[in-house]
């Protein structure tokens, strides 16, 4: 069964990441207030991005995976600048390789 792994861009200006196996129902969801408790605090939400999975399971753990990232890691994804993504990464920020104001200078 096909699984989605989503990003919406809520009316606050943060950001939900979810999974679901029917992507556009889920939407109308959201939408309606029946999502989730962020989404419905924080109406209307708009889809920013999303990637297509053969399996569900693979969407969720994509999910899960992209729900540690920070605010700017998900923001380099969903402006498709994946060259950002290991600058981003905590484990490079944690040893002193990279902070988030190097990309400025990228």
């Amino acid at each position: 069964m096909k699984g989605y792994m989503y990003i919406l861009l809520c009316a606050n200006g943060s950001y939900y990441t979810g999974s679901t196996i029917d992507l556009e129902r889920r939407l109308e969801q959201h939408q309606m207030g029946e999502g989730a408790n962020h989404t419905k605090k924080h109406l209307p939400v708009e889809l920013v991005y999303y990637e297509e999975y053969d399996r569900i399971d693979i969407a969720f753990n994509r999910e899960k995976q992209i729900q540690g990232w920070s605010r700017k890691k998900k923001e380099a994804l969903i402006e498709n600048k994946a060259k950002d993504l290991p600058l981003l990464s905590r484990n490079y920020t944690q040893y002193g390789v990279s902070t988030g104001s190097d990309l400025e200078k990228i």
